[in-house]
């Protein structure tokens, strides 16, 4: 089966399975903001772990001293993963959307450049690409919407993918783009009737290769892969705790059915087996 059946054969599963279920759905979501904060801010260099992220977000004292940025950087995402897990139904994602998004994201951290865009003589450079000309930003990202709201029969793994490279092509802001960027992916996904995806600090090196296959050779295969597969593993987590199953580790899956729990693991990371990562753990559901 493609990925792109995958994708809709499981979202009907899930749309069948979620009926009279939304307090569940709620605490699924809630419980997954540490974790959406933790990886999205490590993918920046950030040096708080998962742990830490969960105890600044729970107002508890951390072990070793964290700058003042590190702690409005976590509440401040966290804050907007959580707008949007509500806004997204109820607002069409725009230009005004998207600086408010930012300013949420950076006030008390850059107040001076928090809710707008880059403005003449604010040049940025990502790796090796020099973002577009200041002047140009507006206009590419209306023409970025453009592509996007226009593809509506293409799947959606592959407007995603296109949408969060191009957003990161234009780079938008002097800081935050990347925070935005993946926060905008979950705004369109659960706006068109998905689940939100949570992209790795794992998965780091693999990330960054797909901006330069897409700088180098406009090619999008790479992002789309890691797209599917954050897709995939967000359904096959939801579905475990709506059916009921019994949550276990693969290595107790492993364990249990007399198989190679490194086979396991493989099959987990191309997202052939139903098995989907919290806390960094990678587990399955068992039916009971």
């Amino acid at each position: 089966m493609s990925i792109y059946k995958k994708i809709d054969s499981l979202r009907e599963r899930y749309y069948q399975s979620a009926r009279n279920k939304d307090s569940l759905l709620k605490l699924i979501s809630e419980a997954e903001v540490s974790e959406q904060v933790y990886n999205s801010n490590a993918i920046e260099n950030s040096t708080l772990n998962l742990k830490e992220t969960e105890k600044i977000l729970l107002h508890l004292d951390l072990e070793r001293y964290i700058t003042e940025r590190e702690i409005f950087e976590t509440r401040n995402l966290a804050r907007v993963v959580e707008y949007i897990d509500t806004k997204a139904k109820l607002r069409e994602m725009n230009l005004e959307m998207i600086l408010l998004l930012h300013r949420m994201l950076l006030t008390n951290i850059r107040n001076d450049i928090a809710g707008r865009f880059r403005e003449n003589g604010e040049w940025v450079r990502v790796a090796n690409h020099i973002a577009c000309d200041p002047i140009q930003i507006v206009g590419k990202l209306e023409d970025m919407f453009i592509k996007y709201n226009s593809s509506v029969n293409e799947n959606i793994i592959k407007r995603i993918a296109l949408f969060h490279l191009s957003f990161e092509h234009i780079h938008p802001f002097v800081d935050g783009n990347g925070r935005i960027g993946r926060v905008l992916n979950n705004y369109l996904l659960i706006r068109e009737g998905y689940v939100p995806i949570n992209i790795k600090f794992i998965d780091r090196a693999f990330y960054y290769d797909a901006f330069e296959q897409f700088d180098r050779d406009n090619n999008s295969s790479i992002m789309e892969e890691i797209v599917g597969k954050a897709i995939t593993s967000s359904y096959h987590k939801r579905l475990a705790y709506l059916d009921g199953m019994n949550i276990i580790t693969l290595n107790e899956y492993a364990k249990q059915n007399n198989l190679s729990h490194s086979n396991l693991i493989n099959k987990a990371k191309r997202q052939t087996i139903e098995a989907f990562q919290e806390k960094g753990v990678w587990k399955i559901g068992n039916p009971t």
